[in-house]
């Protein structure tokens, strides 16, 4: 920007910048030892009314020390901004920190997560780091204050945390107080003490006043600093210093309006007038109080101001920006307001347009509603929203908006067509109807146009689309799956060549298709919205379509379609943006299923290591989910239910439908347990029974009620027509993945009501689903008394009890090998090396790895060539498992 303040994308370097020391400067040894003590405490906190010297007492301390700074303001609202500038800030005291959560805040990632990848950077850094946050209490965003909490409750030992503001924070102080973790500083700490008085007004002020002068200015000022520093500048020059100071310890209560009074009178009436006319200004520099104040003196007389230590604080090392302090432009902008009110609109009509021309859209608009000229506002706002989505500063957005008077919003289209944006993106459902229905009207043919304001013609001419794609957002995020479709379908038509509305109406069409078990129309509207995302060049965004994809084909029973879908997103957006873990994670579920938990869990570690910020917002979620079926698979039935108590943590709401609820997973698990009652207690919760009509949306909970029903004698006859009917449902909606668990439960509890021929056939059904995409864990994890179906069944029913530990054919060893050792094996006894045997078995190296390690342990050997040869002896190489 103009007159040095440099940019940072969207941010402002002066708000990173340490105040430099000003005026007069006191040694407070007492202050300094506290403040150490804070340095090595989690939280340092520095609360007192303004004119204490908060800012100046950090920052002439924080001067020797590895510190990232940042001055906060009211626009600091937004958690979006908020959090950027945090990690601009750690960023100028660990080069290169943060990096990757700026990237995720770009992407508009959940906080929590951008925190846990920022605190885990943070956890390599090789020395102490302060991160001060001054005036935070212009900080008033209860998500804000949640975040800071949740860093405070994970700090990094070498961060510490330093918050200086008028009030105190809405933090858990009292536990953080107990637990020993603050140290505190407050108006009563920042008082000058006696001899701090006389040091300041006669040794660093050169004042020369008697011993009772400064005893009757402490007693008056009660040490405020503020009030001090005033008296002082007014007592300069003064041949009366003790009649002036006799005058001022009377009975006037305004201390500090009295004391700028007499400064400004002293002062020449130019510097007055520009003291009075900038004192609109948060930040000051000379062109833009040139434009302000309409004269050309601004760097002069910021320069002469700087000298004179008349409460302005540098912003920047070239001192080209400064600020008032707070509590002197306070009182300033109370005497131009009280003086000359007329004059207010037109100044801040003045800083507005600088700031317009400067790019500094924020502070532009700021200045136009401080104006008055709401006008100017809405045009600034309109044009800035495009950039502001980008930037996932909805919030800002929103807070703009709402400034803006009613009539001037519903003459202008585009701006109601962003505020139901805005309220959508923010989860304000209440009012979005009402700002579609604004901006429609003006979509009737018999509107009157020539009323209407519009700047932004792209957007105008895309409003038919828009509107819809929002109705359809609106109605999905009521429950209205068609008319979100009917909304949807008419985006789509209206979308023309904007790919990215084409992806977010094709999406949403998508998520409604899903939501009401049209499968397969909702994975040929996923499928598009991909396309479209993927020619708009957003091909992070394509791995979101890829999870829903994958879902489901996963649930229509073909487990080879989703493995490829998730392998074509890695191929196509690679491994290192937004989403790669997530195909990972799909990928671990897959070799789960075909009974490879070596490769699920090989699968999981790669995306652990991508780390939280190349996952979207569920990943964390869905890591553990799937992590915690890899526990249930291997019978640490305790292990996975941690795992999901963990992921219920971590859960992230979003459109996609829940359709495996994890209350419903854990119930489950307590049935595999035995704890028939605690999966009772989640069937009562939740309302269910046996009678329900059957929706896609509960199907997995009535499937889930139907394996409690069948683990109870008296409920058997339930259990098998709840099974019959939601098989039955599944077909007919073409959910193969859904028919496949349910005829498998159907056998075991036919089998367990002694219908032994309807099992047997419910099986074989199964286990004809399965082959063709190799499903194993849906039969292995049922145990005994599958296997014992299975024994009596078909050759390829036979094959599927190697995953059960059991073979048919006895192995002449204590612990046998399963199926997919025994494949390893005859590949060991072939010319293929590791990478070879790898790519043959569909798995990863380090899986061949594993099995062959589990080879030699059970065979006794210790390499390759000794593993065959004892192979061979016991005639195992032969064996088929048919």
């Amino acid at each position: 920007m103009t007159g040095g303040e440099v940019e940072l994308g969207p941010l402002l370097a002066t708000k990173l910048y340490v105040p430099g020391a000003h005026g007069a400067l006191v040694d407070r040894p007492r202050l300094t030892e506290r403040l150490d003590r804070g340095a090595e405490s989690a939280l340092l906190l520095v609360s007192a009314p303004a004119g204490f010297g908060k800012s100046t007492l950090l920052a002439q301390w924080a001067s020797s020390r590895d510190v990232a700074w940042l001055s906060l303001d009211r626009d600091d609202n937004d958690p979006t901004r908020f959090w950027t500038y945090v990690v601009a800030a750690l960023r100028t005291a660990v080069p290169g920190v943060g990096e990757t959560a700026g990237s995720m805040l770009a992407q508009g990632a959940p906080t929590q997560a951008v925190l846990a990848v920022l605190l885990n950077d943070l956890v390599a850094t090789p020395h102490d780091v302060l991160l001060v946050l001054d005036d935070y209490h212009l900080v008033e965003t209860p998500a804000v204050h949640e975040a800071v909490a949740f860093l405070l409750d994970h700090l990094p030992e070498r961060l510490h945390l330093v918050i200086s503001g008028r009030t105190d924070p809405p933090l858990p102080m009292a536990r953080l107080r107990a637990a020993g973790r603050l140290v505190e500083v407050r108006a009563s700490d920042l008082r000058f003490t006696s001899d701090e008085v006389d040091a300041y007004l006669n040794r660093s002020m050169g004042l020369r006043l008697t011993a009772p002068d400064t005893a009757a200015l402490e007693a008056r000022t009660e040490g405020w600093i503020a009030a001090l520093q005033l008296a002082a500048l007014s007592l300069q020059g003064r041949d009366d210093a003790g009649g002036f100071i006799a005058g001022f310890a009377g009975d006037d209560r305004y201390v500090v309006d009295y004391l700028v009074e007499e400064v400004l009178v002293r002062q020449p009436e130019q510097v007055q007038s520009f003291l009075l006319h900038t004192s609109i200004l948060d930040r000051l520099t000379g062109p833009l109080c040139d434009a302000v104040t309409g004269q050309p003196t601004g760097r002069s007389m910021l320069e002469a101001l700087d000298r004179a230590n008349l409460f302005l604080v540098p912003l920047d090392d070239r001192r080209q920006w400064y600020r008032y302090h707070r509590l002197f432009a306070d009182v300033l902008g109370a005497r131009l307001l009280e003086a000359h009110p007329d004059r207010l609109p037109e100044l801040h009509r003045r800083a507005s347009a600088w700031y317009a021309h400067e790019g500094a859209v924020a502070e532009a608009v700021g200045h136009a509603l401080a104006a008055g000229d709401v006008d100017r506002a809405a045009d600034l706002v309109e044009l800035a929203v495009p950039t502001m989505r980008r930037q996932r500063q909805e919030a800002t957005v929103l807070g703009w908006l709402r400034a803006l008077p009613e009539p001037v919003l519903r003459m202008r289209p585009v701006l109601s067509v962003h505020y139901a944006g805005a309220l959508l993106s923010t989860g304000h459902l209440d009012d979005v109807d009402e700002r579609l229905r604004d901006a429609e009207r003006w979509l009737d043919p018999g509107a009157d146009r020539s009323v209407m304001t519009v700047l932004d013609h792209v957007e105008f001419a895309r409003m038919p689309a828009l509107l819809a794609l929002y109705r359809a957002a609106h109605w999905l995020a009521l429950g209205d799956v068609t008319s979100a479709i009917a909304s949807a379908e008419s985006a789509l038509e209206n979308a023309g060549d904007a790919d990215l509305v084409r992806g977010a109406a094709a999406g949403l069409l998508g998520l409604a298709y899903w939501a009401t078990g049209e499968l397969e129309a909702g994975h040929r509207s996923w499928a598009e919205s991909a396309t479209s995302l993927e020619r708009a060049g957003h091909l992070a965004d394509t791995f979101g379509c890829a999870v829903a994809m994958a879902d489901i084909r996963l649930a229509q029973g073909r487990l080879r379609d989703a493995q490829r879908t998730y392998e074509r997103a890695l191929a196509l957006a690679g491994p290192a943006l937004r989403g790669a873990a997530d195909m990972f994670v799909g990928l671990a579920g897959v070799h789960r299923e075909r009974g490879d938990l070596a490769a699920a869990e090989d699968d999981l570690a790669r995306s652990d290591a991508l780390g939280d910020h190349l996952g979207l917002p569920q990943n964390p979620y869905r890591w553990r989910v799937a992590m915690a079926r890899i526990r249930e698979s291997a019978g640490d039935l305790d292990g996975a239910l941690t795992l999901l108590d963990d992921a219920e943590r971590v859960y992230v709401p979003d459109f996609f439908p829940d359709v495996h609820p994890i209350a419903a997973v854990r119930a489950r698990v307590q049935i595999r347990q035995g704890d028939l009652a605690g999966a009772r207690s989640w069937a009562v919760a939740r309302g269910l029974s046996a009678d329900d009509d059957l929706v896609y949306l509960r199907e997995f909970e009535h499937l889930t009620l139907a394996r409690l029903l069948a683990a109870s004698p008296e409920d058997r006859d339930q259990a098998v027509r709840l099974l019959e009917r939601l098989l039955a449902a599944a077909e007919s909606g073409g959910r193969t993945g859904s028919a496949l668990e349910i005829l498998v439960q159907l056998a075991l509890a036919q089998q367990a009501r002694g219908d032994g021929r309807a099992a047997t056939e419910a099986v074989e059904r199964a286990v004809a689903l399965a082959a063709p995409e190799g499903y194993v864990r849906t039969f292995a994890d049922e145990g005994r008394p599958l296997a014992a179906l299975l024994a009596k069944g078909t050759p390829a029913a036979r094959r599927l009890l190697a995953a059960f530990g059991e073979r048919p054919v006895r192995q002449p060893l204590v612990d046998p090998l399963s199926e997919r050792e025994l494949d390893v094996l005859r590949l060991l006894r072939s010319d293929l090396d590791g990478p070879e045997i790898a790519r043959e078995l569909v798995v990863s190296l380090h899986t061949v790895r594993s099995h062959t390690k589990s080879i030699y342990a059970k065979l006794g050997v210790n390499s390759r060539r000794a593993a065959v040869r004892r192979a061979e002896e016991l005639d195992l190489l032969g064996t088929t498992g048919t």
